[in-house]
């Protein structure tokens, strides 16, 4: 699984996780922001931040960057939330000072940036990449996010994930100018960022600990989730968010026809209608204690 989307795949798509004249991408090019720096364990943290009110975190695929992901859909969330767009380690204007890459490590960053935002609860969305570390953070801290989606995400990597990030390692960027290209204008620090983003991309493929979570833990998620995923994933086959919404207790599943790895790129408007409709639901219904499912 290319935590990012393929540049290829998404350029089918109408996309162009992770093209120039893709019209989306050139709105992102025109999403101005005065960009932020936190010390987060040992690195300048890049951050943006959005409108007002209770804050959204919005965490983006690998390879890609929080305007990269976030950019055709910020005017609209802006409106009712608060957002906070990281990029996350080693993507975009935050450099990783280690040779190493997990989805844990960015739990621990994201939640040291919410630390030092003094934000103790909050509302999230996370993109393939930005799904996963959502994961982990609901899972060690239930209490930290009240509602999130998960887009193009797994519990775990299955083996045609694996398959598939071995493969796009060499096939994109090695083999793909036009894509070595395009991550040159997501990520300033050029040839030696994008090879590292390369190694560390292979590396997870063989990385059977970092991800790994079974349904019983993802039974302690408190967060009410809306699980979106494409029927054509090419890295998580259907039966993955099937059993995450199987596990999580107060959650939606949202499968979408002939979807890609990130369906929601393809499809903003209805994206961004279903999503805020989600998290503006009321968790329980009037005199109801007992945890619900809720439909998108």
């Amino acid at each position: 699984m290319k935590i990012t989307p393929s540049w290829s795949s998404v350029m089918i798509c109408v996309v162009a996780i992770l093209a120039t004249s893709s019209p989306l991408l050139a709105q992102t090019a025109t999403v101005a922001a005065p960009g932020r720096y936190a010390d987060i364990n040992g690195m300048k943290m890049y951050y943006e931040v959005h409108g007002t009110g209770e804050p959204l975190l919005l965490l983006h695929w690998y390879d890609g960057t929080g305007a990269a992901s976030w950019g055709p859909f910020v005017k609209d969330l802006s409106f009712k939330y608060k957002l906070i767009i990281p990029d996350m380690r080693g993507h975009g204007r935050t450099i990783n000072p280690a040779d190493a890459f997990s989805f844990s490590q960015c739990a621990d960053d994201v939640v040291q940036l919410l630390d030092h935002l003094r934000i103790g609860r909050c509302r999230a969305m996370g993109a393939s990449l930005g799904g996963m570390t959502l994961l982990q953070i609901a899972t060690r801290q239930p209490e930290r996010i009240s509602s999130m989606v998960l887009i193009g995400s797994g519990h775990y990597l299955p083996e045609q994930a694996r398959r598939e990030m071995r493969r796009e390692t060499k096939a994109l960027y090695f083999d793909n100018p036009k894509h070595w290209a395009e991550m040159e204008t997501l990520h300033p620090g050029g040839k030696e960022q994008i090879q590292k983003l390369a190694r560390l991309f292979s590396a997870i493929a063989d990385d059977y600990a970092d991800l790994n979570f079974t349904p019983p833990y993802l039974g302690t998620i408190q967060a009410r989730t809306l699980i979106m995923h494409g029927d054509r994933d090419q890295y998580f086959p259907v039966d993955i968010p099937v059993e995450i919404y199987k596990s999580i207790p107060d959650s939606a599943l949202w499968i979408v026809p002939k979807g890609g790895h990130l369906p929601h790129m393809n499809m903003p408007n209805e994206f961004v209608q279903r999503t805020l409709q989600f998290m503006d639901a009321e968790d329980h219904r009037p005199g109801d204690d007992t945890r619900r499912r809720t439909q998108p």
